[in-house]
């Protein structure tokens, strides 16, 4: 791609809500289910290792519960790989996504990359823990129902193109 791409005349967005609204019709709570089903994944391995510490721990008489310290950044480089190699894989969404019909593409249709989804997934975190639920009232103001690190990051969430099939009137 040419620079006179990047810098020339503006390019429309590939996704319209006005033209084509059944790419955005449901995707806020289709989201939410999504990041439910996403958090118990990336919980579950986290879980487990905890079970696995605390036994651990009884066997070398106490000195297996030091392993606690490397739960928290264990949770956070596993959060960020799932993001990585799922949103920035070549579907362009996480397995919770995927299971809700959705995906995650670059305002002009472009899917993600690997390091675009981390930066979402840590933007997410961010807004997330500064206005706690609130986050959510972004996208329930904008025909894209994009939230705050969507806008910031230049993405946006849609129904994937066989949900879309299904929710196209007849007609067109």
């Amino acid at each position: 791609m040419s620079d006179a791409d990047y810098y020339g005349a503006p390019r429309p967005y590939a996704f319209d809500p006005l033209a084509d609204p059944e790419y955005f019709q449901g995707v806020l709570g289709r989201r939410i289910l999504a990041c439910l089903i996403d958090a118990v994944l990336i919980c579950a391995p986290i879980v487990l290792a905890a079970v696995f510490i605390f036994v651990f721990g009884f066997i070398t008489l106490g000195l297996g519960w030091f392993l606690y310290g490397l739960l928290s950044p264990a949770f956070v480089i596993w959060a960020l790989v799932y993001a990585g190699l799922t949103l920035g894989g070549p579907f362009s969404a996480t397995i919770g996504m995927r299971a809700m019909g959705i995906e995650m593409r670059l305002w002009h249709g472009a899917p993600m990359s690997p390091l675009l989804a981390v930066l979402s997934l840590v933007l997410f975190w961010v807004s997330l823990s500064v206005l706690t639920p609130f986050v959510l009232l972004v996208g329930l103001f904008n025909a894209r129902r994009r939230l705050l690190h969507d806008i910031i990051l230049g993405t946006v969430v849609t129904n994937s193109e066989e949900r879309a099939a299904q929710l196209r009137p007849r007609w067109r």
